[in-house]
């Protein structure tokens, strides 16, 4: 079993046209059920063409009606991302996945504030994962978005972080020790962003086939404590928690827009320890999450 995605997932590209978007669709195209998987792709101006057999429509809401795709991928540029996030909630999709950089603040401020009061009014929740995010993956399943498929193993630990690449470096030390994952997300690093830590691990922990969770934290805000106090009081799986940026001087903003520390109880110090309260496993050196995942399981 798996979270958010499964290999009956049907996938819709938005951006399938562009450099990006044609190299990542292909990539996870060929990743396990990837062919079943990605199932068509949106570009106004190209409706009726195709992308290596997958069909292009001018709207996300045609290609989900002709398809019968549920998840949409983002690939379009930092200028019309927000656009497109708001065109996969107008579908009524139940996820889109933005994987776009970039994206200006004031765009996201203004499509978040939409898609809550749409839902305030009744209309259908789609969730968003990212921008700014690596996508997430059912080993042997399905991949959507820029993870390489190869270093996943399917198994039973779930894998939630903030950066790209330490979710790679966590799912490969896993991979290491022989212990598979249930789903690895990468949430992405905005300030403005979808699904948060909180909610991640709301769902691993209710996965009856995730057995244990690593959660990866980077400086700024206040999401990873958040979500270690919800741990302490409901989560029944045991957690290795790592917080990128201990070293990281205060007030200076440090690669993802998101983390930008102001000295309080947003520096990674201060993360880990609130993540040691709620009973985490924690380590300050991210070459340790495997090993210590090995040894709670």
């Amino acid at each position: 079993m798996s979270i958010l995605i499964d290999k009956n997932t049907r996938v819709i590209t938005q951006g399938i046209t562009g450099k990006t978007g044609q190299f990542h669709t292909r990539m996870c195209r060929d990743y396990a059920n990837g062919r079943e998987c990605f199932v068509a792709g949106v570009n106004p101006k190209k409706a009726g063409e195709d992308f290596e057999g997958i069909p292009i429509f001018a709207t996300v809401r045609e290609a989900a009606q002709s398809t019968g795709a549920t998840v949409s991928v983002i690939y379009v540029p930092p200028a019309g991302a927000a656009a497109a996030i708001w065109e996969a909630v107008e579908a009524e999709l139940d996820l889109a996945i933005c994987i776009t950089e970039g994206i200006p603040v004031r765009d996201m401020l203004e499509v978040r504030s939409r898609m809550r009061r749409r839902e305030a009014a009744g209309g259908k929740k789609t969730l968003l994962l990212g921008p700014n995010c690596p996508g997430l993956i059912t080993p042997d399943e399905i991949k959507i978005g820029i993870m390489p498929g190869h270093i996943h193993r399917k198994g039973r630990i779930g894998v939630v972080s903030r950066s790209g690449t330490l979710t790679y470096e966590a799912v490969a030390q896993l991979s290491d020790v022989g212990l598979g994952q249930s789903s690895a997300v990468g949430i992405g690093g905005d300030p403005i962003n979808g699904l948060k830590h909180i909610d991640i691990m709301k769902l691993f922990n209710d996965d009856p086939n995730t057995d244990a969770v690593v959660m990866i934290g980077e400086i700024g805000g206040s999401d990873e404590a958040e979500a270690a106090r919800w741990c302490k009081a409901n989560m029944t799986k045991p957690i290795v928690g790592f917080i990128a940026g201990v070293t990281a001087p205060p007030g200076k903003r440090m690669g993802h827009a998101g983390a930008l520390i102001s000295g309080g109880a947003d520096t990674a110090d201060a993360k880990l320890a609130v993540m040691e309260e709620c009973g985490f496993t924690v380590t300050r050196n991210p070459s340790e999450m495997g090993r210590l995942m090995k040894a709670l399981v």
